[in-house]
């Protein structure tokens, strides 16, 4: 095997540095490899310039090291080991001890299906004219179909009650399969700008304040967000429709990630975000600005 074969077999085992196999080439066409020295003597001269140039391996070196804190089980306050005042009550000499701690833990998973309104009428002075494109009211068909697909038994529909969001849900609401989804409004879910994003923009700046905004999206995610009351026996599937700044903002704040890195994700119109809570606290993010079931000529962003 001739040593240029070796440098490229060598240098990949090494990483497949380019810039390292070229500077190698480089220096063996002047003449400073083996000119002087046996075939043996040669390759192993070239074989100790690419090892000197790679840092050296541990597994402590390679381990990503843990950033941030450590998960919160308590995150949405209803840890059934945390709402206890710490007061014990006097029990009978019949009663378990355990029972009244076990009858207070949540016993199912909630689903929340999470979907961004249709594409609708950028150029509406208000709220009302801002009603759904006719490619938007077909995006929440292909939604409202894809949702029935999925074979689950829904158990609320729940929208803002901004004019997008609203239309969204009620052509959703006709796919749904068995009796009818009760449909819910809610003000707390209307768009706005959660809290101030990292990295900052300067090409999009929010009309309302960031504080006032965000209060009242941080009070509907507290409201929908949260692992199921200890009274739930099965588990549950809840869509809610709004806008991408508070789906992404509640991505976000139910992982636990930096809600400031809000503005880093995009959706798209009509998409699917699924998150699953356990019981236990556990939060898991199952699809997120799913859309894959729309035909590509009919995905938008705005």
């Amino acid at each position: 095997m001739s040593y240029r074969k070796t440098l490229k077999l060598i240098c990949g085992f090494a990483g497949g540095s380019a810039v390292l196999f070229a500077a190698v080439t480089a220096a063996d066409s002047r003449g400073y490899f083996g000119e002087q020295r046996g075939e043996a003597a040669g390759r192993w001269s070239r074989f100790t310039v690419l090892q000197a140039a790679q840092p050296a391996w541990t597994p402590a070196s390679h381990t990503p090291t843990p950033t941030g804190h450590a998960w919160d089980f308590n995150w949405d306050k209803r840890d059934p080991s945390a709402l206890t005042n710490g007061k014990k009550k006097k029990e009978s000499a019949t009663e378990d001890p355990s029972s009244e701690q076990d009858n207070g833990k949540p016993k199912a998973t909630r689903n929340i299906l999470l979907i961004r309104h249709s594409q609708y009428n950028l150029s509406g002075n208000n709220d009302k004219e801002r009603i759904l494109t006719p490619l938007g009211r077909e995006q929440a068909e292909l939604t409202g179909q894809r949702l029935a697909a999925l074979g689950l038994k829904y158990d609320v529909l729940i929208h803002s009650s901004m004019t997008r969001a609203t239309e969204t849900a009620n052509i959703i609401s006709k796919h749904l399969p068995g009796p009818g989804v009760d449909l819910v409004s809610c003000d707390l879910l209307r768009e706005g700008a959660p809290i101030e994003p990292v990295p900052p923009v300067t090409h999009w700046k929010p009309d309302a304040v960031y504080h006032e905004d965000g209060a009242r999206i941080e009070a509907a995610f507290r409201r929908y967000i949260h692992r199921a009351d200890p009274t739930q026996k099965e588990d549950s599937y809840e869509i809610i429709v709004c806008h991408a700044n508070v789906i992404r903002y509640f991505v976000c704040r139910a992982l636990q990630f930096p809600p400031e890195g809000w503005l880093r994700m995009g959706l798209n119109n009509g998409s699917i975000t699924w998150l699953t809570i356990r019981p236990s606290g556990r939060v898991a993010l199952r699809t997120m600005g799913d859309s894959g079931f729309m035909p590509p000529d009919k995905l938008t962003r705005t």
